[in-house]
């Protein structure tokens, strides 16, 4: 769910495998923007270095990291039978058409973590998750611009919203492949350009319905704010 409104090495321990040969320490101490920061859980901070993780190399991103999670993915719906129907296969629509978005992905400005529009995450999972709601309004009926806008006003910002996932990894390639949704609005919003939004607040959060849910909020801040934080 999204929508769109306009006015350290720490890590490393959570990158395993083949993909962890593929990026430099530099690519990762880039990445880890949230690395000291308190107000984040270890997941929620690295939901941060993935997205970052895609603006760094995308195409590097689709063919490590993205193929550890379908491969997992794949993995755990075997047990169904409508495996055939859960899995992603390789001429899925909306993997093929990533690989095209991505290529042109390269050494674009991260997103910064921000303690205030992480309070506004928080706050909006934490409503989700005690009104079982699944939705970007509050359950007072605010918007979530209004929400946003209170503590940021006049700011280009974008919200992103992942159900059913905890793990840091699976919300970050869950929102980039956005299957079903034609709009691709999550997945333009990790690869913004367009708005320049470059500061972020994550939450994730136990939900009734979905057992977890991810708040991710989006804004465009002048470069000095983003550094100054």
């Amino acid at each position: 769910m999204l929508k769109l409104f306009l006015p350290t090495l720490l890590f490393l321990t959570f990158v395993t495998g083949a993909s962890a040969q593929k990026w430099t320490d530099a690519e990762f101490r880039r990445a880890n923007t949230a690395a000291n920061v308190s107000y984040l859980t270890n997941e929620e901070k690295n939901v941060v270095m993935y997205m970052n993780l895609i603006r760094i190399d995308g195409e590097k991103f689709y063919y490590t990291f993205l193929e550890d999670y379908i491969n997992n993915y794949n993995a755990k719906v075997k047990q169904y039978r409508n495996y055939n129907e859960l899995r992603i296969t390789r001429n899925n629509s909306y993997y093929t058409s990533l690989l095209k978005h991505l290529r042109g992905i390269k050494n674009l400005p991260v997103f910064y973590p921000n303690d205030k529009l992480t309070s506004l995450s928080r706050s909006h999972a934490q409503d989700l998750n005690r009104n079982n709601l699944d939705t970007h309004e509050s359950s007072n009926g605010d918007k979530f611009s209004k929400r946003l806008s209170s503590y940021f006003p006049n700011k280009a910002m974008s919200e992103n919203i992942d159900f059913g996932y905890s793990n840091s990894l699976d919300i970050v390639c869950h929102l980039l492949l956005d299957c079903g949704v034609p709009s691709l609005g999550h997945r333009f919003n990790l690869l913004d350009q367009k708005y320049k939004l470059n500061t972020v607040g994550v939450s994730i959060q136990p939900h009734p319905s979905y057992t977890w849910c991810a708040v991710i909020d989006f804004i465009a801040q002048p470069a000095y704010y983003t550094n100054n934080q």
